[in-house]
């Protein structure tokens, strides 16, 4: 089909209704079935959280008797101590979902060492389960950086249970609750309408709650570095709410007059400041700023307690390591005390707390092979918002795709190209070694799977092909494995998606010097025939043809060419047609398409939530904003599927239903803890555009 592609029609659909509530679940339709989806690095994070005694700092001894403060089930993270100091606050992902648990801290065992105590009582009776705090409740929001006010009567913590105004506004904001939980007494949001609070921390007195918030102008896309500015406000119900201090992030309290937080510097170094506060008046201010930490080496995410006066602890990441480790400062002579490098050196060690009587400092950070707990997850099922119609599942992999009888997935692991049983038996089986991506099913041939092998995520020049991999009956090793290219020329043809009739491809390729979208013959690629379906100076990728072949989803960036903004549109396969379904705002990022298997609906990843947290609080993120919806493709329907701080992304949706539970795998000890820390905190490898990130741009236009 050479020519241009139609214009923009008059019928184009824009975004509304964004804030609109979830819908209820509905019924069991042609919908229903189960989607698969990935993020990056999850599913190897393993997180418990640990902590060791303040008194053992001067001692630079791997014999530091560190106790394990959660159970090892799921993945458990951003703790934080009760007032008592006797039990411990946190987030856990158990049951697919998040929410806020306390548990009792033991006393530390005297009889017996290892490297990670495990949580027991010293009678050696068993741990009694964690406490959840909240009840299970639709929507199955995110819950974070739980605290306790003094008297333990109320809990304050974050939460995206209420959606934004409207699209890339971040739903995060600060909430209250009585404690115990009661049906008669509601959450109450703290933080005003239209404005997205993160990293809340309680005063120790609980008057005031001190947090992180980019204010009215809201989230501007930057995946480092947020741009936040401290406020403080009145913890019992959000009132004298007031501008402390600018350019901050991540605040803890030291005393009701003293504030620690983190900045980036312009060098690209993070740093911790001490802001002098005033609270006596009408409108809370701060009196003075200075720094604390030197440039130089990365000290962030700071965390101080009135039971250990004079001391802060950080997360460091300094020179020549590739961990970041916790360490304290004695704020008095200046001297840093390395906790967790003795310890557990190759660890990545995430956001310190400390008791209120100043005995510990507690942090998160992967448990590894030897401390028991739950195993890794090669699919894990998680809550979904409309559990009659479909379940929902993360995959430890990217481009899922399921097979048409939905008893197979296929999907990669860049580099390599695996298929397992959609039931999780018999484990995952490597069928190609090299770099592929994505993946799809023919759907009248068996055993036949559609990918693109080259690198991923480059220009519209380099070698990438389409090829056809056809599976022996088994599929028990490589060696069974046909692989047959479809394109000639290998100029980035990527993202192949075959009619439901088995003739055709739909695909896209830089042939052009621009990325644009090619039907071929599904069987004998280029040489059975080919025909230019979209024509233009900008990018269209990654296309998925409906079931009922009558529409092609793709994300294109032609409503900005080369702006890094990607939107979701539809054409029919002649061309005609064409309208765009959802759109992120001018900069915003829609992408990944997947048809529904009526046809009616597509499943997505976008930034239309923003982020939830501070970036630098997690793991390596490409898109800390990727999060899955979807939408109806008249553009009405827009449901949120899953709530974190993470990257979640390429989607695919069968019409079979996958029973919700998850499924376990074995790795090698190496592969447990497999994820990366923040890559712009190697200041040696930083792109120039180190503030939004923008450097990683062709990430998400692949």
């Amino acid at each position: 089909m050479a020519g241009h592609a139609p214009a923009l029609s008059s019928s184009t659909v824009e975004l509304d209704g964004f804030n609109s509530k979830f819908a209820p679940s509905p019924a069991l339709s042609a919908a229903a079935g189960t989607i698969v989806f990935t993020t990056l690095g999850r599913s190897r994070y393993a997180f418990d959280i640990f902590a060791l005694p303040l008194n053992h700092l001067a001692l630079s001894s791997s014999s530091s008797p560190e106790l394990r403060l959660t159970d090892g089930i799921s993945v458990n993270y951003n703790g934080n101590f009760a007032p008592s100091s006797d039990a411990l606050l946190f987030v856990s992902e158990r049951n697919g979902s998040h929410n806020l648990y306390l548990s009792p801290i033991p006393k530390l065992p005297t009889s017996r060492r290892r490297q990670a105590l495990e949580l027991e009582l010293e009678d050696d009776s068993p741990s009694p389960p964690p406490t959840p705090l909240l009840p299970w409740s639709d929507p199955a929001a995110l819950r974070d950086r739980p605290t306790l006010t003094r008297d333990g009567s109320r809990l304050i913590y974050v939460s995206t249970a209420l959606p934004a105004s409207a699209p890339r506004r971040s739903w995060a904001a600060v909430y209250s609750t009585r404690i115990p939980h009661s049906p008669a007494h509601a959450p109450r949001r703290l933080t005003p309408p239209g404005v997205a609070d993160f990293s809340p921390a309680v005063s120790p007195s609980g008057d005031w709650t001190a947090t992180a918030s980019p204010g009215a102008d809201g989230w501007a896309g930057e995946v480092q570095d947020l741009r936040t500015d401290l406020y403080v406000f009145r913890t019992s119900d959000g009132s004298r709410r007031a501008l402390l201090v600018e350019d901050a992030g991540w605040p803890c309290w030291a005393d009701d007059a003293t504030l620690f937080f983190h900045r980036r510097d312009a060098d690209g170094w993070y740093g911790v400041y001490r802001a002098n506060i005033d609270l006596s008046h009408d409108a809370p201010s701060s009196t003075s700023v200075e720094r604390i930490t030197p440039p130089g080496f990365h000290a962030f995410t700071p965390a101080a307690s009135p039971g250990a006066p004079g001391l802060l602890a950080v997360a460091t990441r300094r020179p020549g390591s590739d961990y970041r480790h916790i360490e304290v400062i004695d704020l008095t002579s200046g001297t840093y005390f390395e906790v967790t490098r003795p310890v557990a050196p190759r660890a990545h060690h995430f956001n310190p707390f400390v008791s209120p009587d100043g005995a510990r400092v507690g942090y998160h950070r992967c448990r590894g092979s030897g401390n028991g707990g739950s195993p890794p997850l090669l699919l894990e099922s998680i809550r979904s918002p409309a559990p009659d119609a479909f379940s929902l599942f993360r995959i430890d992999g990217s481009y899922p795709s399921f097979s048409p009888d939905g008893k197979r997935i296929a999907f990669v692991g860049l580099p390599g190209l695996y298929v397992v049983n959609s039931d999780g038996s018999g484990g995952r089986k490597k069928i190609f070694s090299g770099n592929a991506f994505p993946t799809s099913w023919d759907w009248k041939r068996k055993g036949v799977i559609y990918t693109s092998v080259g690198p991923d995520f480059a220009s519209e020049s380099t070698e990438v092909d389409v090829v056809a991999v056809t599976l022996g009956d088994s599929s028990s090793s490589s060696s069974q494995v046909s692989i047959k290219k479809l394109t000639v020329g290998g100029k980035n043809n990527a993202f192949p998606s075959p009619s439901p009739d088995g003739k055709w491809l739909v695909f896209r390729s830089g042939r052009s010097g621009h990325k644009n979208l090619y039907i071929m013959d599904a069987e004998d690629g280029e040489a059975g025939g080919i025909r230019r379906l979209t024509d233009g100076p900008w990018s269209d990728t990654m296309c998925n043809w409906s079931p009922d072949g009558e529409w092609i989803a793709f994300a294109s960036d032609r409503h900005n060419p080369g702006g890094g903004s990607f939107s979701i549109y539809v054409v029919h396969p002649n061309g005609t047609g064409l309208r765009r379904v959802v759109h992120s705002a001018d900069a915003g990022r829609t992408n990944h398409p997947w048809f529904s298997p009526d046809s009616k609906s597509l499943v997505f990843t976008s930034d239309l939530a923003a982020v939830s947290a501070e970036p630098i609080s997690n793991p390596h993120h490409y898109q800390p904003y990727g999060e899955i919806f979807t939408i109806n493709i008249d553009g009405s329907g827009l449901r949120r599927l899953t709530h974190n701080s993470f990257e979640d992304g390429t989607p695919a949706w069968t019409p079979y239903f996958v029973q919700p539970r998850d499924v376990s795998e074995t790795l090698q000890a190496s592969g447990m803890c497999a994820f990366e820390d923040c890559y712009w905190l190697d200041i040696d490898a930083q792109p120039e555009d180190h503030g939004l990130g923008y450097a990683h741009g062709n990430k998400i236009g692949c």
